[in-house]
């Protein structure tokens, strides 16, 4: 299990070098998020603010859980933080399983988590101004499935 939290970019196909090889692995699934742009296209920059200790400690107990609840051999879980602009690799999830089915349902229990729980303020600089990212109704529900 690797956990990372940076404000620099990563390379997705080098993270993922010798990532959940051997015998046991029979998927890998990976998920690469990106800063889009918002509906009136206005969208300068996203900020993401964290508490290094807090954030570290929270990403390491998901991945524990997603460890422990599916049938996995490793687990990557890479979140940016800083000023990113639209187009900006924000983050990076990787499950390695002998079957994909468990891969897959780590992955998405690990993105629905990200998005709504991990401990990141997001702010949005927008031509208007800044304001901060409220959660969203369709992020919350997403997490009634686990």
């Amino acid at each position: 299990m690797r956990v990372q939290v940076h404000e620099d970019d990563f390379d997705p196909a080098s993270e993922l070098d010798g990532f959940g090889q051997g015998a046991d692995t029979g998927a890998v699934v990976t998920f690469t998020g990106i800063v889009r742009n918002n509906e009136h296209g206005s969208l300068r920059a996203m900020e993401i603010e964290h508490y290094p200790a807090m954030t570290r400690t929270a990403l390491h107990r998901i991945a524990s859980q997603a460890q422990a609840r599916w049938s996995l051999n490793d687990v990557l879980v890479i979140h940016r933080h800083g000023r990113l602009e639209p187009g900006a690799r924000i983050m990076m999830v990787a499950t390695a399983a002998r079957h994909r089915g468990d891969a897959f349902q780590a992955a998405e229990f690990l993105m629905d988590y990200l998005k709504s729980r991990a401990p990141f303020w997001k702010k949005e600089i927008t031509d208007q101004g800044a304001d901060w990212v409220a959660a969203r109704t369709e992020d919350e529900d997403a997490l009634t499935r686990w």
